[in-house]
């Protein structure tokens, strides 16, 4: 959530906080806040796709820093979209805004798009260095106020509605922890990190002692992402609020100053609505009324006890007993086992793709996953009624139990709808270590459907990072030193094609992991955060096009030169022998750039936000298979 303006109003007035010594407590952390923080407060790069391994080595530090200070933290991260829709028109605006910073940053402009599997790159290394973490169904924040209210500890986020939630221990915003600025006790040895605390009692006081109990109004009335109502401009037109002191820094938080000294006026939220409703319609009244007191409970504590999901594992709540899933999938749910983008396809029809920094003048790299995530639609729409799977070849695979027991399918009939679904044979993979399996079969499929077609050095790059990657924790030195050359020296000016390839690629991986997910990893999950480096896997492409062999950058380490080329043996053995072969251009440029700008105009559009109902995604997947 987010409420307009009161982050920057309240960050003007260091009377609502206090400076606090962080050390020898719990505390819940809003994981979504964090993982977007660290990555954009570390300078790291945006426009090549992600540098994941460094994203991983500050995650590293962050949590290394904590324990340090024997602060032990609990990470609670968002999941799926509000299954009432209350937010969905702000998500919708959101993306386009993204889709806008990510032309600007594909451009070299401004701005900060977060790299694609950032997410899945978090959790892994909170799992790595076990610092306990749940995923919740939908927004997180009432589910964050329980546990801290439950606790007495803190909250570290950087949310405005974290002002208006009634915090026992107080609220910490993230752009006040000084993590990086670790300090000692003095006479001690004791560490601790430098910190703010917002307090709720001393915003409440500056505003006459106001009832707290009318923040959550304040909120709804001001505007937050759940809420706009355009009647309440009736009254903001009407309302002569009291502004009060308030100088030239003041001016662009008028309405919010105005009105908390107008709320402070009233006992409690009943007579300030009541107040409110003076200014409007007669017979938009009662509606009116409703409509606040229903969004003001978005401020409530939650149900769920995410404590017995700490200390034993069982996630519940009034609303996870109303959808009916199995118990499988609400485990895997929370445990971040399956991503949000599951439930949201199964249990709302839709999902939201992200935007990339890509090229935006040809179709959403999105658009070379649908496949996948077709198989993944018809999987979570027909299995549920006990139907037959069919793969991309539009071959039936195997009979698949209802959703209620997908877990109970044989190993080797689940691995067999991954791999043809990526369009891959098993044996293939047998050279090659297990961690990469995965990588490897989305490659192969990424190789066959990238649009444009992949290029040998661009294919190259890929599969030299990979095992760069594999290099990070016993590489010589001279691996290493090129690593960090490479990403360091990079020139910042983007070849657009270069990467909208790597784009598609990583939109192949994405899906490739949610399918191999829902059906219980039967690869294994590869390590992602040493598996992509954009900078550097850029670096290597440009180096390639131009001069050296890919194998000449291995020759100190034969033994991951063999890894280099069981991995391209592997991929190219998967396509014709002439796949990499350039071929005879057929439309004059001016004729291919006209057609892709009208394609990509169509495709964005539909692959950042896939609406349809799944019945009618795949004509494959309409006709449902019977199960004796």
């Amino acid at each position: 959530m987010g409420i307009h303006g009161l982050m920057s109003y309240v960050g003007e007035h260091k009377q609502f906080f206090t400076d606090i010594q962080l050390r020898n407590t719990k505390i819940i952390i809003d994981g979504n806040n964090l993982f977007h923080r660290l990555y954009f407060e570390s300078n790291l790069d945006l426009q090549h796709g992600g540098d994941y391994d460094s994203f991983t080595d500050i995650v590293h530090k962050f949590f290394e820093t904590l324990s340090v200070c024997k602060i032990y933290p609990y990470v609670v991260l968002d999941g799926g979209c509000d299954l009432l829709d209350k937010k969905f028109a702000t998500l919708k605006e959101r993306a386009w805004d993204k889709i806008q910073v990510a032309y600007s940053i594909s451009r070299g402009g401004g701005g900060s798009v977060l790299p694609l599997l950032t997410r899945e790159v978090f959790k892994q290394a909170l799992t790595k260095l076990e610092v306990p973490f749940v995923q919740c169904f939908s927004e997180a924040d009432r589910d964050i106020t329980s546990l801290a209210n439950h606790w007495n500890c803190p909250v570290l986020t950087l949310d405005s509605d974290f002002c208006i939630f009634d915090l026992k221990a107080g609220y910490c915003p993230l752009n006040y922890f000084q993590w990086r600025n670790l300090c000692t006790c003095e006479g001690t040895l004791d560490c601790y990190i430098p910190a703010r605390c917002f307090s709720l009692e001393r915003l409440c006081s500056h505003f006459s002692h106001m009832n707290k109990a009318l923040l959550p109004l304040f909120a709804v009335m001001n505007g937050n992402d759940y809420i706009n109502l355009p009647a309440l401009e009736t009254f903001f037109s009407k309302v002569r609020l009291p502004v009060g002191g308030c100088g030239w820094r003041g001016r662009k938080h008028v309405r919010i100053q105005g009105l908390l000294n107008w709320l402070s006026r009233f006992a409690d939220p009943t007579e300030a609505i009541d107040n409110v409703l003076k200014y409007l319609k007669k017979h938009e009244r009662e509606e009116i009324r409703e409509l606040l007191c229903t969004s003001m409970e978005e401020y409530e504590q939650s149900d769920v006890n995410l404590e017995d999901f700490f200390q034993n594992g069982n996630f519940d709540s009034q609303v996870t007993r109303k959808l009916a899933l199995p118990q499988w999938m609400l485990e895997a749910l929370a445990k971040g086992h399956l991503s949000p983008f599951i439930s949201d396809a199964l249990l709302l029809r839709r999902t939201i793709l992200h935007v990339q920094v890509e090229n935006m003048q040809r179709p959403s790299a999105h658009t070379v996953a649908l496949p996948i995530r077709q198989v993944i639609y018809g999987l979570l729409l027909n299995a549920s009624q006990n139907s037959e799977v069919t793969s991309p070849s539009e071959q039936p695979l195997h009979s698949v139990s209802k959703i209620m027991t997908f877990w109970q399918v044989p190993r080797s009939d689940r691995l067999k709808l991954l791999l043809e679904t990526l369009g891959v044979k098993a044996s293939i993979l047998q050279p090659i270590p297990s961690p990469l399996w995965l990588p490897v079969a989305v490659t192969c499929y990424w190789t066959h459907y990238s649009e444009p077609r992949v290029k040998l050095h661009c294919l190259q790059a890929l599969l030299l990072g990979m095992v760069f990657g594999e290099l990070q924790d016993f590489s010589p030195k001279h691996e290493e030193s090129y690593i960090n050359t490479a990403k360091v020296n990079f020139q910042k000016l983007l070849d657009l094609d270069t990467a909208h390839t790597f784009c598609q690629w990583q939109c192949c991986l994405q899906m490739g992991l949610h399918l191999n997910q829902l059906l219980s990893t039967p690869l294994p999950e590869p390590d992602l955060t040493r598996l992509y480096c954009g900078t550097l896997v850029h670096r290597l492409c440009k180096e390639l096009k131009s001069a050296h062999g890919a194998e000449n950058l291995l020759l100190s380490s034969p033994k991951m030169s063999q890894l280099y080329c069981d991995l391209l043996h592997a991929v190219k053995s998967t396509v014709p022998p002439d796949f990499f072969q350039e071929t005879t251009k057929t439309k004059s440029c001016k004729e291919k750039n006209k057609q892709a700008t009208s394609q990509a105009e169509t495709s964005r559009q539909h692959a950042t936000l896939e609406a349809q109902r799944f019945c009618d995604v795949n004509n494959r997947f309409a006709s449902l298979m019977v199960e004796d």
